[in-house]
């Protein structure tokens, strides 16, 4: 007898093991069906419940209990039962909620995207093209904080902060002590230093890679460049403290900055330290392995090439060529 459980979602079955949630089922099948989540990350532990917007629709609970679920269920929190039925893209009232879901978060949330470092690889630009509406009901002030600097590499910028505690998650799991969290209750609550502390272990840089907007941003990076005008290219070096494992975003020569890979589902694969990402920017530094693999759907991808070898995008013409000679010629004669 299996032990995997069998759910359908928009239609596509799979199995999975006991205890698997709803989003991780979805990520197993991929494609459009997966639901999209700014505060669930699988690398750390606690994660998920805060921002609701891999809301689903639970329309068969399982073949013991096969009534809906009453309301919309956060796929990130609900594990799935065997022949459990879920409805994410094919159900209106998903897309529905799920619009609502994007206007909350972006209430307080300034229009600062051609200033912004994370422009180009922000999930909430992802999230606002897709399922975003054109206009927003709120009508009062938004809520508005200064810069901070929680360290000598890192800057907070609150204002486009969502709350989605990534960043808390991150430094309770993978660092000896935390110095920031969340102060303050319900609309007063922000991310920030206890006491103006600054954050300076280690392993501090991680707060910016899996913060899924420009909150929290690289000091050594701010307003270099563009990142669909770098080229990303996979490196890694013998490191002591980390596995060294990074990817090298290239402006010509010049490393602008390195970052932890990332998955396909914007997740690092394995944390770095501070020394491989803020000290080490010179090629010599590293091993390099190739080019990063870029979705299509990312404007990362524009002018970005995989291949080794070059396209065969020009074709020699010989008769073009000695047509183009002779009216050089004719040309230069005039």
């Amino acid at each position: 007898m299996s032990d995997k459980l069998k759910v359908t979602i928009d239609g596509i079955p799979v199995e999975v093991a006991p205890g698997t949630t709803i989003l991780n089922a979805a990520r197993q099948i991929g494609g459009d069906i997966v639901p999209p989540a700014m505060c669930y990350y699988s690398k750390l532990e606690g994660s998920g419940g805060k921002c609701r917007t891999c809301i689903v629709k639970v329309t068969k609970g399982s073949e013991k209990d096969p009534r809906p679920m009453p309301k919309l269920v956060a796929s990130c929190r609900t594990t799935v039962m065997d022949g459990m039925e879920v409805q994410n893209i094919t159900s209106p009232e998903v897309i529905e909620a799920r619009k609502g879901v994007v206007e909350m978060l972006l209430i307080n949330h300034p229009l600062d995207c051609p200033i912004c470092d994370q422009a180009g690889e922000c999930h909430l630009q992802d999230l606002s093209y897709e399922h975003g509406v054109a206009t927003t009901r709120y009508e009062f002030d938004r809520r508005t904080f200064e810069r901070q600097d929680i360290g000598d590499k890192i800057q907070l910028h609150m204002n486009r902060c969502i709350l989605c505690y990534r960043c808390v998650f991150t430094a309770d799991q993978i660092t000896n002590q935390r110095v920031h969290g969340i102060l303050g209750r319900g609309d007063h609550a922000e991310i920030s230093t206890y006491i103006e502390k600054a954050i300076d272990n280690d392993f501090s840089g991680n707060v910016i890679d899996v913060c899924p907007v420009g909150a929290l941003t690289d000091k050594t990076f701010r307003f270099k460049n563009r990142v669909w005008f770098t080229k990303p290219v996979e490196a890694h070096r013998d490191c002591p403290t980390c596995s060294g494992k990074v990817t090298l975003w290239y402006k010509g020569e010049e490393v602008l900055r390195v970052t932890a890979r990332k998955d396909e589902f914007g997740e690092v694969e394995e944390f770095i330290c501070n020394t491989c990402r803020f000290d080490k920017k010179h090629t010599n530094d590293w091993v390099i392995e190739g080019p990063r693999n870029v979705s299509h759907k990312s404007v990362i991808s524009a002018n970005h090439y995989e291949t080794l070898t070059p396209l065969p995008v020009i074709k020699k013409n010989p008769e073009l060529m000695e047509a183009n000679k002779q009216q050089l010629e004719r040309a230069t004669k005039l």
